[in-house]
């Protein structure tokens, strides 16, 4: 098909889909009154294999266009997110209504995914430049690994005493910048592709340092060792394996 029959506003509703999957990853808090370490620290895991696989998907991509300009990106997306860090300690801050290194482990991670986002939004509106098909199989792959993005986000709001409907609304509102930022990118797309494998390499880089840093440690404090890294390799095998398959 014609990239010129397809609407900005066909790319926008597609690209909106890709941030209330974001949401989906609350769902299974409904599930569950008793929210136990275990639980959490299992979750945590599972979260974090799957932010490790799309993470390396992220890359894969990027190297595709530049892997010059990607690695940049994760280098870039490292640094970012190791100086917010260390701005945020010892700083009073709120995210609604936490406080101190609750709102500080919130506002992280809730930014983070906000970042990427940016990223991912111009990704599909440079697939929608190529074609309907290629920009409806972005979309689909994308919405997949929000889901786990949307995990993530739960996992440190509802245990804080954020309702589901809000850690719902937070994790769809992380990923806003994706229709947001999908329509300029498909209406100026050679403006935007070059820019494109340094956002997936900064996205990759930041939310591995997050894995590492922040999701990793508190699920290691909650769930044993062992079970913590049996998780971690099966979500981490599983979610490649969906890449490739919807990949093929």
């Amino acid at each position: 098909m014609d990239p010129l029959a397809i609407s900005p506003g066909t790319v926008f509703l597609y690209a909106l889909l890709t941030a209330v999957a974001t949401g989906l990853g609350a769902l299974p808090f409904l599930f569950t009154r008793r929210i136990l370490g275990l639980h959490l620290g299992l979750s945590g895991a599972a979260a974090a294999g799957l932010m490790l696989a799309a993470s390396f998907g992220l890359i894969y991509e990027g190297v595709g266009y530049s892997l010059g300009r990607t690695l940049l990106g994760v280098v870039l997306g490292l640094l970012f997110i190791q100086l917010s860090h260390r701005y945020l300690q010892g700083r009073e801050v709120s995210f609604g209504a936490l406080n101190g290194l609750d709102a500080r482990k919130a506002l992280m991670v809730v930014g983070v995914m906000t970042l990427h986002s940016f990223a991912e939004g111009v990704g599909v509106g440079v697939a929608f430049g190529g074609g309907e098909a290629l920009g409806v199989f972005i979309t689909l792959a994308i919405a997949v690994h929000n889901i786990p993005e949307g995990l993530a986000i739960s996992l440190v709001l509802i245990p804080r005493g954020v309702s589901v409907l809000g850690a719902a609304l937070w994790s769809v509102f992380s990923s806003l910048p994706q229709p947001l930022m999908a329509v300029p990118a498909f209406l100026f797309v050679e403006a935007f592709q070059p820019a494109l494998p340094v956002g997936l390499g900064f996205a990759a880089g930041a939310m591995i340092w997050m894995v590492a840093a922040d999701i990793l440690p508190d699920a290691f404090k909650e769930a044993r060792a062992e079970w913590v890294a049996a998780v971690l390799t099966l979500a981490v095998a599983l979610m490649v394996a969906f890449q490739v398959l919807l990949g093929g």
